[in-house]
């Protein structure tokens, strides 16, 4: 990331006529301090300077952060994945942390179930928040995630089931099948029938 920027700064300022020291100087950097920034070996430069010395040449500085790697689960986390896995058939697939099939897209679900002709996304969340932040995660990753369904995963606790009573009938209509439903035909290796919620 910091060449990727270093080159761009470093193109943009040769578009500008100017040198190191004249681009350096316009912020008080040194034209060292510069030249390790385009050269992308400059580790400790706070994000703010890299904005400013994007400015000089005029350019700007946008950050936003993309799901990425497998992130950190909690013991809870995977127990509840676990709770889940144990109930499936044995025709079933199951594979954790399978990442989405777009090239270049670093999202994953937390895990795949596959049928015979059927794949299953499920999204666990041992303790939901946001319903519709939730809801707009979840509806990105039905478009991109390459699933024929998708099940939530919410551990059965006091505070999600009044999450669920709270998120509303447009949360709900995304998730029609009975979730007893749909674990009863999974657990004899069937396809769920469609969009569901488990809670385990």
């Amino acid at each position: 990331m910091l060449a990727s920027c270093g080159r761009e700064v470093r193109l943009a300022r040769l578009n500008h006529d100017l040198s190191q020291g004249a681009a350096g100087q316009k912020i008080g950097m040194s034209a060292s301090a510069w030249s390790r920034l385009e050269r992308g070996v400059a580790p400790a430069l706070p994000l703010v300077d890299l904005a400013r010395a994007m400015a000089v040449v005029g350019l700007d500085l946008y950050v936003r952060a993309y799901p990425g790697g497998k992130p950190v689960r909690d013991q809870a986390h995977l127990d509840l994945l676990e709770r889940l896995r144990i109930l499936l058939g044995s025709d079933v697939q199951w594979r954790t942390e399978a990442p989405l099939p777009n090239p270049g897209d670093r999202r994953a679900w937390d895990a795949l179930i596959r049928l015979a002709r059927v794949r299953v996304g499920v999204e666990a969340e041992t303790r939901g928040r946001d319903s519709q932040e939730l809801q707009r995660r979840l509806s990105l990753k039905r478009r991109d995630g390459g699933v024929d369904h998708l099940i939530l995963l919410l551990a059965n606790t006091r505070h999600n089931r009044q999450f669920l009573r709270q998120a509303g009938e447009g949360f709900h209509a995304d998730f029609p099948v009975d979730g007893e439903v749909a674990l009863e035909r999974l657990a004899a290796g069937e396809d769920p029938g469609g969009f569901t919620i488990f809670l385990l």
